[in-house]
Protein backbone atom coordinates (compact mmCIF):
# COMPACT_ATOMS: atom_id res chain seq x y z
CA UNK A 1 0.00 0.00 0.00
CA UNK A 2 1.51 3.27 -1.17
CA UNK A 3 1.74 6.65 1.22
CA UNK A 4 -1.21 7.80 -0.33
CA UNK A 5 -3.40 5.47 0.33
CA UNK A 6 -2.71 4.75 3.79
CA UNK A 7 -3.43 8.28 4.59
CA UNK A 8 -6.51 8.52 2.59
CA UNK A 9 -7.25 5.16 4.66
CA UNK A 10 -6.46 6.38 7.61
CA UNK A 11 -8.42 9.46 7.61
CA UNK A 12 -11.24 7.55 6.66
CA UNK A 13 -10.78 5.65 9.52
CA UNK A 14 -10.99 8.67 11.69
CA UNK A 15 -13.78 9.97 9.99
CA UNK A 16 -15.67 6.85 10.74
CA UNK A 17 -14.53 7.05 14.35
CA UNK A 18 -15.49 10.61 15.41
CA UNK A 19 -18.63 9.67 13.89
CA UNK A 20 -19.26 6.85 16.37
CA UNK A 21 -18.43 8.53 19.28
CA UNK A 22 -20.73 11.26 17.78
CA UNK A 23 -23.21 8.77 18.17
CA UNK A 24 -25.64 10.32 20.97
CA UNK A 25 -25.72 8.02 23.82
CA UNK A 26 -29.32 7.34 24.92
CA UNK A 27 -30.30 8.53 28.72
CA UNK A 28 -31.33 5.72 31.04
CA UNK A 29 -34.56 6.64 32.77
CA UNK A 30 -35.70 6.24 36.15
CA UNK A 31 -38.78 7.32 37.41
CA UNK A 32 -38.83 7.24 41.52
CA UNK A 33 -42.69 7.15 42.34
CA UNK A 34 -44.12 7.25 45.70
CA UNK A 35 -47.85 7.17 47.07
CA UNK A 36 -50.03 9.45 49.38
CA UNK A 37 -46.71 11.36 50.34
CA UNK A 38 -47.54 14.82 52.02
CA UNK A 39 -46.60 17.68 50.10
CA UNK A 40 -44.19 19.14 53.30
CA UNK A 41 -43.10 15.45 54.49
CA UNK A 42 -39.56 16.33 53.55
CA UNK A 43 -37.38 18.02 54.60
CA UNK A 44 -35.98 19.38 51.15
CA UNK A 45 -39.49 21.55 50.89
CA UNK A 46 -38.04 23.29 54.45
CA UNK A 47 -41.73 22.96 55.59
CA UNK A 48 -41.77 24.21 59.49
CA UNK A 49 -42.33 21.75 62.37
CA UNK A 50 -40.60 18.88 60.38
CA UNK A 51 -37.37 17.63 62.28
CA UNK A 52 -38.57 13.68 62.46
CA UNK A 53 -39.17 13.90 58.71
CA UNK A 54 -35.48 13.77 57.39
CA UNK A 55 -34.98 12.51 53.97
CA UNK A 56 -31.33 13.05 53.05
CA UNK A 57 -30.95 10.80 50.39
CA UNK A 58 -34.26 12.43 48.38
CA UNK A 59 -32.90 15.95 49.88
CA UNK A 60 -29.65 14.96 47.84
CA UNK A 61 -31.26 14.36 44.50
CA UNK A 62 -33.10 17.66 45.28
CA UNK A 63 -29.99 19.40 45.57
CA UNK A 64 -28.36 17.73 42.48
CA UNK A 65 -31.71 18.63 40.26
CA UNK A 66 -34.28 21.17 39.44
CA UNK A 67 -36.61 21.24 41.95
CA UNK A 68 -40.50 22.59 40.66
CA UNK A 69 -42.25 24.72 43.31
CA UNK A 70 -45.51 24.19 41.51
CA UNK A 71 -45.86 20.84 39.67
CA UNK A 72 -49.21 19.09 39.67
CA UNK A 73 -50.80 15.73 38.97
CA UNK A 74 -53.69 15.39 36.65
CA UNK A 75 -55.95 13.66 39.36
CA UNK A 76 -56.20 13.78 43.27
CA UNK A 77 -56.39 9.79 43.58
CA UNK A 78 -53.84 7.13 42.82
CA UNK A 79 -55.23 5.32 39.48
CA UNK A 80 -56.55 8.43 37.42
CA UNK A 81 -53.16 10.43 38.31
CA UNK A 82 -50.96 7.05 36.61
CA UNK A 83 -53.47 6.97 33.46
CA UNK A 84 -52.30 10.54 32.61
CA UNK A 85 -48.98 10.16 33.82
CA UNK A 86 -48.39 7.17 31.61
CA UNK A 87 -50.61 8.12 28.62
CA UNK A 88 -49.52 12.18 28.33
CA UNK A 89 -52.94 12.57 28.40
CA UNK A 90 -55.61 13.84 30.45
CA UNK A 91 -56.79 10.85 31.27
CA UNK A 92 -60.70 12.10 31.25
CA UNK A 93 -60.31 11.89 27.13
CA UNK A 94 -60.58 8.22 27.66
CA UNK A 95 -63.05 7.78 30.33
CA UNK A 96 -60.39 6.83 33.44
CA UNK A 97 -61.57 9.42 35.52
CA UNK A 98 -62.40 7.56 38.87
CA UNK A 99 -59.80 5.17 40.94
CA UNK A 100 -60.99 1.44 40.02
CA UNK A 101 -62.04 -0.53 43.13
CA UNK A 102 -63.83 -3.39 42.64
CA UNK A 103 -66.64 -3.83 44.51
CA UNK A 104 -67.11 -0.30 45.27
CA UNK A 105 -68.25 0.91 41.96
CA UNK A 106 -71.61 2.42 41.03
CA UNK A 107 -74.11 -0.09 38.70
CA UNK A 108 -74.41 2.17 36.12
CA UNK A 109 -70.34 2.13 34.71
CA UNK A 110 -67.80 -0.63 34.54
CA UNK A 111 -66.22 -2.58 37.85
CA UNK A 112 -63.85 -5.70 38.33
CA UNK A 113 -61.96 -6.37 35.76
CA UNK A 114 -63.69 -4.55 33.36
CA UNK A 115 -61.97 -1.30 34.68
CA UNK A 116 -58.55 -1.14 32.91
CA UNK A 117 -56.16 1.46 31.07
CA UNK A 118 -58.08 1.22 27.58
CA UNK A 119 -56.20 -0.81 25.70
CA UNK A 120 -56.45 1.59 22.72
CA UNK A 121 -54.03 4.10 24.78
CA UNK A 122 -50.22 4.38 24.20
CA UNK A 123 -48.12 3.81 27.12
CA UNK A 124 -44.65 5.36 27.86
CA UNK A 125 -43.34 2.16 28.36
CA UNK A 126 -44.67 1.37 24.71
CA UNK A 127 -42.74 4.51 23.44
CA UNK A 128 -39.56 3.60 25.12
CA UNK A 129 -39.77 0.00 24.25
CA UNK A 130 -40.18 1.11 20.59
CA UNK A 131 -36.77 3.69 21.00
CA UNK A 132 -34.91 0.20 22.39
CA UNK A 133 -35.22 0.56 25.88
CA UNK A 134 -35.67 -2.07 27.99
CA UNK A 135 -38.39 -1.48 30.13
CA UNK A 136 -39.69 -2.21 33.85
CA UNK A 137 -41.97 -1.63 36.17
CA UNK A 138 -41.83 -2.59 40.02
CA UNK A 139 -44.54 -2.38 42.58
CA UNK A 140 -47.51 -0.87 42.36
CA UNK A 141 -50.02 -0.80 38.70
CA UNK A 142 -53.63 0.34 39.60
CA UNK A 143 -54.24 0.17 36.04
CA UNK A 144 -56.59 -2.87 35.49
CA UNK A 145 -56.41 -5.87 37.39
CA UNK A 146 -57.15 -8.48 34.54
CA UNK A 147 -55.07 -9.95 31.78
CA UNK A 148 -55.53 -7.72 28.94
CA UNK A 149 -54.13 -4.68 31.52
CA UNK A 150 -50.66 -6.36 33.12
CA UNK A 151 -48.29 -4.70 32.69
CA UNK A 152 -46.41 -7.26 30.61
CA UNK A 153 -48.63 -6.57 27.61
CA UNK A 154 -48.91 -2.53 27.98
CA UNK A 155 -45.17 -2.00 27.10
CA UNK A 156 -43.40 -3.87 29.77
CA UNK A 157 -40.75 -6.13 29.51
CA UNK A 158 -40.30 -6.63 33.51
CA UNK A 159 -42.70 -6.68 36.39
CA UNK A 160 -42.76 -7.17 40.14
CA UNK A 161 -45.59 -5.96 41.72
CA UNK A 162 -49.08 -6.39 42.38
CA UNK A 163 -52.09 -4.99 40.36
CA UNK A 164 -54.25 -3.27 43.05
CA UNK A 165 -53.76 0.22 45.06
CA UNK A 166 -52.68 -1.24 48.09
CA UNK A 167 -51.37 -4.14 50.08
CA UNK A 168 -49.37 -5.20 53.22
CA UNK A 169 -45.49 -4.22 53.42
CA UNK A 170 -45.03 -7.71 54.74
CA UNK A 171 -44.93 -11.44 53.54
CA UNK A 172 -48.33 -12.66 54.03
CA UNK A 173 -47.96 -15.92 55.59
CA UNK A 174 -49.38 -19.44 54.58
CA UNK A 175 -52.41 -19.15 56.67
CA UNK A 176 -53.27 -15.50 55.43
CA UNK A 177 -52.48 -15.95 51.89
CA UNK A 178 -55.05 -17.80 50.91
CA UNK A 179 -57.44 -15.45 52.03
CA UNK A 180 -55.78 -12.82 50.46
CA UNK A 181 -57.16 -11.04 46.69
CA UNK A 182 -55.53 -12.25 44.04
CA UNK A 183 -54.29 -8.53 42.69
CA UNK A 184 -52.99 -7.96 46.37
CA UNK A 185 -50.13 -10.84 46.14
CA UNK A 186 -46.43 -9.86 45.24
CA UNK A 187 -46.34 -11.16 41.17
CA UNK A 188 -43.30 -11.98 39.08
CA UNK A 189 -44.17 -11.29 36.00
CA UNK A 190 -47.31 -12.90 34.68
CA UNK A 191 -48.79 -15.25 37.44
CA UNK A 192 -46.27 -16.13 39.05
CA UNK A 193 -46.98 -15.33 42.68
CA UNK A 194 -44.10 -15.45 45.23
CA UNK A 195 -44.60 -13.26 48.66
CA UNK A 196 -41.65 -11.30 49.27
CA UNK A 197 -38.90 -11.90 51.89
CA UNK A 198 -38.08 -8.19 52.45
CA UNK A 199 -39.92 -4.85 53.86
CA UNK A 200 -41.48 -4.10 50.47
CA UNK A 201 -40.36 -0.84 49.80
CA UNK A 202 -36.62 -1.99 50.29
CA UNK A 203 -37.81 -5.46 48.57
CA UNK A 204 -38.62 -2.93 45.63
CA UNK A 205 -35.65 -1.24 45.39
CA UNK A 206 -33.54 -4.25 45.90
CA UNK A 207 -35.39 -5.53 42.49
CA UNK A 208 -35.18 -2.17 40.56
CA UNK A 209 -31.47 -2.24 41.73
CA UNK A 210 -31.19 -5.63 40.00
CA UNK A 211 -32.66 -4.76 36.65
CA UNK A 212 -30.31 -2.01 36.50
CA UNK A 213 -27.36 -4.39 37.24
CA UNK A 214 -28.65 -6.20 34.04
CA UNK A 215 -29.23 -3.74 31.47
CA UNK A 216 -26.38 -1.61 32.16
CA UNK A 217 -25.35 -1.92 28.95
CA UNK A 218 -28.23 -1.21 27.01
CA UNK A 219 -30.53 1.97 27.63
CA UNK A 220 -33.38 0.92 30.04
CA UNK A 221 -36.42 2.72 31.80
CA UNK A 222 -37.08 1.55 35.31
CA UNK A 223 -40.57 2.84 36.95
CA UNK A 224 -39.92 2.41 40.55
CA UNK A 225 -43.73 2.82 41.53
CA UNK A 226 -43.93 2.47 45.93
CA UNK A 227 -46.75 1.71 47.58
CA UNK A 228 -44.58 3.84 50.07
CA UNK A 229 -46.46 5.41 52.29
CA UNK A 230 -49.79 4.58 51.25
CA UNK A 231 -51.76 2.95 54.02
CA UNK A 232 -51.79 0.16 55.59
CA UNK A 233 -50.02 1.91 58.43
CA UNK A 234 -47.27 -0.40 58.42
CA UNK A 235 -43.48 0.50 59.49
CA UNK A 236 -40.68 -1.37 59.79
CA UNK A 237 -39.76 -2.26 63.40
CA UNK A 238 -36.42 -0.63 62.96
CA UNK A 239 -37.25 2.36 61.29
CA UNK A 240 -40.03 2.74 63.90
CA UNK A 241 -37.68 2.66 66.39
CA UNK A 242 -35.77 5.66 65.15
CA UNK A 243 -38.90 8.11 65.53
CA UNK A 244 -39.37 10.02 68.74
CA UNK A 245 -41.64 12.71 69.86
CA UNK A 246 -44.24 11.41 67.36
CA UNK A 247 -47.48 8.98 68.16
CA UNK A 248 -49.85 6.96 66.42
CA UNK A 249 -50.44 7.43 62.84
CA UNK A 250 -47.41 10.04 62.22
CA UNK A 251 -44.98 8.09 63.85
CA UNK A 252 -45.64 5.29 61.57
CA UNK A 253 -45.65 7.59 58.46
CA UNK A 254 -42.18 9.23 59.57
CA UNK A 255 -40.60 5.48 60.18
CA UNK A 256 -42.34 4.49 56.77
CA UNK A 257 -40.87 7.91 55.31
CA UNK A 258 -37.64 6.81 56.14
CA UNK A 259 -37.54 3.58 54.66
CA UNK A 260 -38.98 5.15 51.53
CA UNK A 261 -35.85 7.53 51.62
CA UNK A 262 -33.69 4.29 52.18
CA UNK A 263 -35.08 3.22 48.67
CA UNK A 264 -34.46 5.92 47.03
CA UNK A 265 -30.57 6.32 48.07
CA UNK A 266 -30.03 2.42 47.29
CA UNK A 267 -30.89 3.47 43.78
CA UNK A 268 -29.04 6.22 43.21
CA UNK A 269 -26.41 4.67 45.13
CA UNK A 270 -26.29 1.76 42.52
CA UNK A 271 -26.34 4.06 39.35
CA UNK A 272 -23.35 6.24 40.63
CA UNK A 273 -21.62 2.75 41.33
CA UNK A 274 -22.03 1.73 37.97
CA UNK A 275 -21.12 4.78 36.14
CA UNK A 276 -24.32 5.48 35.21
CA UNK A 277 -25.91 8.86 36.94
CA UNK A 278 -24.66 11.54 34.83
CA UNK A 279 -26.70 9.80 31.70
CA UNK A 280 -29.08 8.99 34.23
CA UNK A 281 -32.55 10.82 33.53
CA UNK A 282 -33.44 10.36 37.28
CA UNK A 283 -37.73 11.77 38.67
CA UNK A 284 -38.72 11.73 41.86
CA UNK A 285 -42.47 12.46 42.32
CA UNK A 286 -45.69 11.89 43.94
CA UNK A 287 -48.90 10.63 42.92
CA UNK A 288 -51.55 12.96 44.18
CA UNK A 289 -51.94 14.74 48.05
CA UNK A 290 -51.71 13.63 50.99
CA UNK A 291 -54.65 11.97 52.49
CA UNK A 292 -54.38 13.43 56.33
CA UNK A 293 -56.97 11.71 57.51
CA UNK A 294 -55.71 7.98 57.14
CA UNK A 295 -51.85 8.71 56.85
CA UNK A 296 -51.31 11.75 59.08
CA UNK A 297 -49.69 12.96 55.92
CA UNK A 298 -49.33 17.25 55.96
CA UNK A 299 -49.30 19.10 52.63
CA UNK A 300 -48.57 22.27 54.50
CA UNK A 301 -48.50 25.20 53.54
CA UNK A 302 -51.14 24.27 50.90
CA UNK A 303 -55.03 23.68 51.96
CA UNK A 304 -57.06 20.00 51.11
CA UNK A 305 -56.05 16.86 50.79
CA UNK A 306 -55.99 14.04 48.55
CA UNK A 307 -59.46 13.23 47.01
CA UNK A 308 -60.02 17.09 46.49
CA UNK A 309 -58.63 19.95 43.84
CA UNK A 310 -57.38 22.13 46.37
CA UNK A 311 -53.44 22.69 46.04
CA UNK A 312 -52.89 19.99 48.41
CA UNK A 313 -54.64 17.30 46.64
CA UNK A 314 -53.12 17.93 43.38
CA UNK A 315 -49.66 19.76 43.57
CA UNK A 316 -47.08 17.15 44.74
CA UNK A 317 -42.98 17.38 45.51
CA UNK A 318 -40.95 17.11 42.18
CA UNK A 319 -37.09 16.58 41.31
CA UNK A 320 -35.27 16.30 38.06
CA UNK A 321 -32.17 15.41 37.47
CA UNK A 322 -29.64 14.46 34.37
CA UNK A 323 -26.51 16.02 34.89
CA UNK A 324 -25.17 15.95 32.17
CA UNK A 325 -28.23 18.06 30.08
CA UNK A 326 -29.76 19.88 33.02
CA UNK A 327 -28.17 22.16 35.50
CA UNK A 328 -27.97 21.32 39.07
CA UNK A 329 -29.03 22.42 42.21
CA UNK A 330 -32.04 25.13 40.40
CA UNK A 331 -35.71 25.55 40.71
CA UNK A 332 -38.25 25.82 38.37
CA UNK A 333 -41.51 28.46 39.55
CA UNK A 334 -43.90 27.95 36.44
CA UNK A 335 -46.85 25.13 36.76
CA UNK A 336 -45.71 21.90 35.33
CA UNK A 337 -47.64 18.59 35.18
CA UNK A 338 -47.16 14.28 35.07
CA UNK A 339 -48.62 14.82 31.91
CA UNK A 340 -45.17 16.50 30.88
CA UNK A 341 -43.18 13.24 31.67
CA UNK A 342 -44.27 11.16 28.99
CA UNK A 343 -43.25 14.26 26.06
CA UNK A 344 -40.07 14.64 27.94
CA UNK A 345 -38.66 10.85 28.06
CA UNK A 346 -39.39 10.13 24.43
CA UNK A 347 -37.83 13.09 23.43
CA UNK A 348 -34.66 12.51 25.78
CA UNK A 349 -34.84 9.11 24.48
CA UNK A 350 -34.64 10.09 20.55
CA UNK A 351 -38.20 9.71 20.20
CA UNK A 352 -40.53 12.51 18.23
CA UNK A 353 -43.61 13.75 19.45
CA UNK A 354 -46.67 15.13 16.44
CA UNK A 355 -49.44 16.55 16.90
CA UNK A 356 -51.40 13.15 16.05
CA UNK A 357 -50.36 11.98 18.96
CA UNK A 358 -52.90 14.22 20.56
CA UNK A 359 -51.04 14.71 23.87
CA UNK A 360 -51.49 17.33 26.82
CA UNK A 361 -47.87 17.02 27.93
CA UNK A 362 -45.13 19.32 26.82
CA UNK A 363 -41.50 18.32 26.57
CA UNK A 364 -39.91 20.05 29.56
CA UNK A 365 -36.05 19.88 28.26
CA UNK A 366 -36.54 23.28 26.85
CA UNK A 367 -37.83 24.90 29.35
CA UNK A 368 -35.59 24.07 31.48
CA UNK A 369 -32.40 24.55 29.67
CA UNK A 370 -33.54 28.56 28.53
CA UNK A 371 -34.71 27.50 24.81
CA UNK A 372 -37.73 29.32 25.67
CA UNK A 373 -39.24 31.85 27.81
CA UNK A 374 -43.22 30.98 27.63
CA UNK A 375 -44.56 28.99 30.07
CA UNK A 376 -45.18 24.62 29.85
CA UNK A 377 -48.89 25.15 30.38
CA UNK A 378 -50.89 28.18 30.52
CA UNK A 379 -53.89 26.29 31.38
CA UNK A 380 -53.96 22.98 33.39
CA UNK A 381 -57.26 21.06 34.05
CA UNK A 382 -58.95 18.52 37.00
CA UNK A 383 -62.17 16.79 36.78
CA UNK A 384 -64.26 14.28 38.94
CA UNK A 385 -68.07 14.21 38.60
CA UNK A 386 -69.38 17.80 38.81
CA UNK A 387 -66.39 18.52 41.16
CA UNK A 388 -63.49 20.46 38.32
CA UNK A 389 -61.12 22.94 38.68
CA UNK A 390 -58.94 24.94 36.48
CA UNK A 391 -55.46 26.74 37.02
CA UNK A 392 -54.90 30.00 34.32
CA UNK A 393 -52.25 31.93 34.88
CA UNK A 394 -52.47 32.90 38.33
CA UNK A 395 -55.80 32.31 38.89
CA UNK A 396 -57.80 29.15 40.04
CA UNK A 397 -61.27 28.26 40.04
CA UNK A 398 -62.69 25.60 41.86
CA UNK A 399 -66.60 24.28 40.91
CA UNK A 400 -68.35 22.20 43.51
CA UNK A 401 -71.57 20.41 43.87
CA UNK A 402 -72.94 21.62 46.91
CA UNK A 403 -71.77 25.34 46.92
CA UNK A 404 -70.69 28.58 44.81
CA UNK A 405 -67.69 28.02 42.77
CA UNK A 406 -64.59 29.65 44.22
CA UNK A 407 -61.76 31.62 42.76
CA UNK A 408 -58.31 32.13 43.96
CA UNK A 409 -55.42 34.35 42.78
CA UNK A 410 -52.79 31.19 43.53
CA UNK A 411 -49.53 33.53 42.70
CA UNK A 412 -50.44 35.73 46.09
CA UNK A 413 -52.51 32.80 48.03
CA UNK A 414 -51.02 28.98 47.26
CA UNK A 415 -53.07 28.16 50.75
CA UNK A 416 -56.31 29.49 49.14
CA UNK A 417 -57.27 31.01 52.18
CA UNK A 418 -58.89 34.13 50.44
CA UNK A 419 -61.74 33.37 48.22
CA UNK A 420 -61.65 36.12 45.25
CA UNK A 421 -65.36 35.26 43.68
CA UNK A 422 -67.49 37.46 44.92
CA UNK A 423 -64.91 40.55 43.54
CA UNK A 424 -64.68 38.87 40.56
CA UNK A 425 -67.38 37.86 39.19
CA UNK A 426 -66.36 38.21 35.74
CA UNK A 427 -63.29 35.87 36.20
CA UNK A 428 -65.76 33.46 37.48
CA UNK A 429 -67.94 33.45 34.71
CA UNK A 430 -64.90 32.94 32.29
CA UNK A 431 -63.05 30.40 33.72
CA UNK A 432 -66.49 28.59 34.67
CA UNK A 433 -67.10 28.87 30.57
CA UNK A 434 -63.31 27.37 30.29
CA UNK A 435 -63.84 24.29 32.14
CA UNK A 436 -67.05 23.52 30.42
CA UNK A 437 -65.34 23.67 27.03
CA UNK A 438 -63.14 21.60 27.80
CA UNK A 439 -65.21 18.77 29.10
CA UNK A 440 -66.97 19.11 26.05
CA UNK A 441 -64.03 17.17 24.68
CA UNK A 442 -63.91 14.82 27.13
CA UNK A 443 -65.36 11.06 27.17
CA UNK A 444 -67.85 10.04 29.02
CA UNK A 445 -66.58 8.44 32.35
CA UNK A 446 -66.33 4.09 31.82
CA UNK A 447 -66.90 3.71 35.27
CA UNK A 448 -67.47 5.86 39.08
CA UNK A 449 -67.79 5.43 42.62
CA UNK A 450 -70.87 4.83 44.05
CA UNK A 451 -72.35 8.71 44.89
CA UNK A 452 -71.97 8.37 48.86
CA UNK A 453 -68.23 8.74 48.36
CA UNK A 454 -68.39 11.94 46.57
CA UNK A 455 -69.93 13.42 49.85
CA UNK A 456 -67.57 11.63 51.97
CA UNK A 457 -64.69 13.58 49.82
CA UNK A 458 -66.61 16.92 50.81
CA UNK A 459 -66.38 16.11 53.72
CA UNK A 460 -62.59 15.41 53.92
CA UNK A 461 -61.77 18.88 51.84
CA UNK A 462 -63.75 20.38 54.66
CA UNK A 463 -62.19 19.01 57.94
CA UNK A 464 -58.57 19.99 56.23
CA UNK A 465 -59.36 24.03 55.40
CA UNK A 466 -57.72 26.15 55.92
CA UNK A 467 -53.97 25.40 55.05
CA UNK A 468 -52.52 26.63 58.80
CA UNK A 469 -54.42 23.25 60.18
CA UNK A 470 -51.29 22.14 61.73
CA UNK A 471 -51.67 18.26 62.71
CA UNK A 472 -47.96 17.08 63.96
Amino acid sequence: MNKVKQTMLTALLSILSLSVRAEPQKPNIVLLFSDDAGYSDFSFQKAVNNNNFLTPNIDNLASQGVRFSQAYVTAAVCGPSRAGLITGKYQQKFGFEENNVPGYMSKSGLDYDDMGLPLNQITLADRLKALGYRTAIFGKWHLGDAERYHPLKRGFDEFIGFRTGSRSYFEYDDKKLPQVPQNEKLEYGFGDYREPKQYMTDFLAEEANQFIERNKDTPFFAFVSFNAVHTPMEAHPDDLAKIKGLSGKRKELAAMTIALDRAVGKILKKLTQLGLDENTIVVYTNDNGGPSDTNASVNFPLSGTKANHLEGGIRVPFIIRWPTKIKGDSSYSHPISTLDLLPTFVTAAGGKISTEDDLDGVNLLPYLNNQTTEVPHPTLFWKKEVRAAVRDGDWKLLRYPDRPAELYNIKLDESELNNLAHKYPEKVRELYKKIFEWELTLERPLWQLKREYEGKAMERMDAYRPAAINVM
